[in-house]
């Protein structure tokens, strides 16, 4: 019986995910994980390329996909005793990630902990300083806010089973999930040395998208949240400048003067439009924002 189950959703991720399969079999405590793999009707040769390592595979249809009903599927095919989740487009850092993120359960309070996010060379600027922000380079192992992120993230199956993800919601079911947790008297743990590379090789209108399913999902769980006008364009202009700075104190001014701009509108402007929404999140805006491409 495996102590560790490791779960990824994946859909066509075949560009990235062969890296973190190679990343993933090298860990340290692979011979006591396994590893699931949930994939939401992939057209690419993401299945392929699983097929090429020991790792079971589980199906979900495009319609039926949700986060949060991904992952309860990945976790009831499990055997584990702790759940860790990893984006179909991550790869960790060195092949300590699986053994250092697992560490902090040694604590019985701790019942969900995260590691660090970084980028790479394709990573948008802008992007790299929110990893910076949300993801310090120093570890804080017990956290009583609720801030995490399924990308590299990990729980207590044992919790889980009396408290599944969130089917419904449209993103942010970590952030669900945590909060729920931490009112029953637990706690998080960030491990900066459990490092995953994260990559996004999003177009604009994928990077208002996401920022604007997050939103929705935000102000279901937070319904006294409110995100005005006047903060667009506050967080906007605050956010850009402060890029620009760094960016010149960087040397990477010129090369990012239209990207920095680019990005910072399309993520405040789709958390604009993200609160804005009314009423209740119907079927096929949920396929709108998981399967954008797919609908005429």
């Amino acid at each position: 019986m495996p102590l560790y189950s490791v779960i990824i959703r994946a859909h066509n991720e075949e560009k990235f995910i062969g890296k973190l399969f190679e990343s993933l079999f090298e860990q340290t405590i692979i011979e006591q994980t396994e590893v699931i793999l949930v994939d939401s009707g992939s057209k690419d040769r993401t299945i392929e390329i699983a097929k090429s390592f020991p790792v079971k595979i589980i199906h979900i249809q495009p319609h039926d996909f949700t986060f949060g009903r991904a992952l309860n599927k990945g976790i009831l095919a499990a055997s584990g005793e702790i759940m860790i989740f990893a984006s179909a487009h991550v790869y960790p850092t060195n092949k300590h990630w699986l053994e250092n993120l697992v560490k902090p359960f040694s604590n019985e309070k701790i019942a969900l902990s995260y590691g660090r996010q970084v980028g790479n060379e394709i990573t948008k600027y802008s992007e790299h300083q929110i990893f910076k922000k949300w993801f310090p380079a120093e570890s804080h192992f017990v956290q009583k806010h609720p801030f995490c992120n399924n990308a590299n993230c990990a729980i207590r199956k044992s919790l889980w089973e009396s408290q599944t993800y969130d089917e419904d919601i449209t993103g942010l079911e970590d952030l669900a999930w945590a909060n729920k947790i931490l009112q029953k008297g637990y706690w998080i743990s960030y491990v900066a040395e459990a490092a995953i590379v994260h990559i996004h090789e999003e177009t604009p209108k994928k990077i208002r998208n996401r920022y604007k399913r997050e939103a929705i999902a935000y102000k279901n769980i937070f319904p006294e949240a409110h995100f005005s006008l006047a903060d667009f364009v506050l967080l906007f202009i605050s956010n850009t400048f402060s890029d620009y700075i760094h960016a010149v104190r960087e040397g990477k001014f010129w090369e990012n003067l239209l990207d920095i701009p680019m990005f910072r509108f399309m993520q405040f402007w789709g958390t604009y439009q993200g609160y804005r929404h009314q009423g209740t999140i119907t079927e096929i805006l949920k396929r709108r924002f998981y399967y954008p491409n797919s609908i005429r």
